[in-house]
């Protein structure tokens, strides 16, 4: 007999979140050695207005791609087993994945794009001129990392809800 955790939509998503964070993993990894092996590249990164913001982007593929999905995957994967019941809601699973990826993917754009035109606007404007250009961009990025956030509260509700009152399956 199946268990409720084994229904297949819910294996399909967990599968999701670990094929996300290989892709993420992938991706954050050929970055960092990009930045590292390219000398133009490391340069406008080390010692350009906002090139910086470029390692951030690289940063939270890494760790909001690549660790966080697979936190999330493991999760997703033990708790059911470890409480003996469903998740609290695969809607929320499919909500989760669905926001954490929109909210990451916009952060890394944004980061990036402040850190690129940043960094170029650097050579001719004013530091004040510079800070004043890439501003909006920062900001559009935080709406983003707001998502993420929001992203996270999902599966943390789903999982508190999933592992309340947990003793009543023994």
């Amino acid at each position: 007999m199946r268990q409720p955790w084994e229904e297949e939509e819910y294996i399909k998503y967990t599968l999701w979140f670990i094929f996300a964070c290989v892709i993420y993993s992938i991706i954050g990894f050929s970055w960092g050695a990009l930045m590292g092996g390219i000398h133009d590249f490391r340069h406008f990164v080390d010692h350009r207005m906002f090139g910086k913001l470029i390692v951030r982007a690289h940063t939270h593929i890494n760790l909001l791609g690549w660790v966080e999905m697979a936190i999330f995957a493991a999760v997703y994967y033990v708790v059911p087993r470890l409480v003996k019941r469903p998740i609290y809601s695969l809607k929320l699973v499919k909500v989760h994945f669905w926001t954490h990826n929109f909210g990451l993917l916009g952060m890394v754009v944004f980061f990036s794009t402040a850190g690129v035109i940043g960094g170029i606007a650097s050579q001719t404007m004013t530091p004040a001129d510079v800070e004043i250009l890439v501003r909006p961009w920062l900001a559009v990025m935080g709406i983003f990392g707001s998502i993420v956030l929001l992203a996270n509260c999902i599966w943390a509700y789903n999982i508190f809800k999933t592992c309340a009152g947990w003793r009543k399956n023994w």
